[in-house]
């Protein structure tokens, strides 16, 4: 899939933006403060009903206006052209396919499939774990239609053993720890096989990137791996009681990325630690693809401005070979790398919030 049109009313200094992008890449350049960041966070806007910039959608909204809308035309492999549309006024956000009214964000995140990285992507293999995780239950999420409702059920589970831990209240817990053991099993079990089919393909992107050491990646699910959740549960009562919230389970789980028996982030460069994360945010691109997923986007927001010249174009021609439809934005334009290594592109200049294709 892919869009076809996009349509932006208020987003930021993006008054009002027609757009018909190329199905494969399109490069957009501009200065800082320009509008190409904002475009970037229409599609994601689009894609997810909300921002990767603001926490509050009200807070996009170009200061002069009170409402925002971002519409798009998607384009599916059946040649099927859907319809989607957000739009934020007075508070209240509608979401729209193919007309029909009510959808939930879940719905826009499966019609249109969105892949970001931006500067803070970085952070995947730096900082703490709650952004592998999330890394981890987007692959999942968009792979296993199962998986989302078995989460919510664990979420719900956790949220009442944590209320009832507060409030001392343990002859109620017996029936939200085997809530928990069922569905926090099966969410850590989704994540293991979902990382163990990522990391032949994470593996071989790497080295496209880089050489290194001997690059493993290992599931940390939350509690041992030797142990029942339930069990786990038992033994953590006294201090999960002291302190008010359930200590093991999958909301505590994250992924190490090992190279040569040594975590990755305590010793190569900035530039490899990098080019590691674009591996495998691109790994998880490629996977779905793998599975016969519906495409998408990726949208790349100056995550290449301190890569090498070299590295730049790499990332070109290896997103070149993806059936997929790729945002890049950029300060200037020979930052994108070599063009002449790529084919079916659009390029795009952002001067003041006005886009124009050149």
């Amino acid at each position: 899939m892919s869009l076809q049109k996009l349509d932006i009313y208020h987003v930021r200094n993006l008054t009002q933006v027609s757009l018909n992008p190329s199905p494969k890449i399109n490069l957009i350049f501009g200065a800082n403060a320009s509008g190409k960041s904002s475009l970037l966070e229409a599609i994601y806007l689009l894609g997810r009903a909300t921002s990767f910039r603001a926490k509050q959608i009200k807070n996009v909204i170009h200061f002069t206006y009170d409402d925002l809308t971002v519409s798009g035309q998607v384009l599916f492999s059946t040649g099927h052209v859907s319809q989607l549309g957000i739009q934020h006024k007075q508070g209240q956000l509608e979401i729209r396919i193919d007309q029909e009214k009510k959808h939930s964000r879940s719905d826009l995140a499966y019609a249109l499939p969105l892949q970001l990285i931006h500067p803070k992507s970085y952070q995947l293999l730096d900082a703490g774990p709650q952004l592998r995780r999330e890394f981890m239950d987007w692959g999942v999420f968009n792979q296993y239609d199962d998986f989302l409702p078995q989460w919510r059920h664990f979420k719900k589970a956790l949220s009442q053993r944590n209320a009832l831990l507060k409030t001392k209240r343990t002859k109620e817990l017996n029936v939200w720890n085997h809530e928990l053991q069922q569905y926090g099993t099966i969410v850590a079990d989704y994540r293991k096989q979902y990382l163990a089919e990522l990391t032949p393909i994470f593996l071989k992107i790497a080295a496209y990137f880089l050489q290194v050491g001997e690059i493993k990646l290992s599931l940390l699910q939350g509690w041992d791996n030797q142990t029942k959740l339930i069990d786990q549960l038992q033994a953590d009562l006294e201090k999960d009681l002291r302190y008010g919230f359930t200590h093991s389970g999958p909301h505590r789980a994250d992924f190490q990325l090992m190279i040569d028996s040594r975590k990755a982030k305590d010793f190569v460069s900035r530039g490899q630690l990098k080019l590691l994360m674009l591996a495998l945010k691109l790994a998880q691109v490629q996977h779905l693809l793998n599975n016969g997923f519906q495409s998408g986007c990726i949208l790349i927001d100056d995550a290449v401005a301190e890569l090498d010249f070299s590295s730049r174009t790499k990332l070109l021609e290896f997103l070149a070979t993806l059936d997929i439809q790729v945002f890049i934005t950029a300060t200037e334009k020979n930052e994108f790398g070599d063009l002449n290594q790529i084919s079916d592109y659009k390029m795009f200049v952002v001067k003041q919030g006005v886009i124009t294709e050149i």
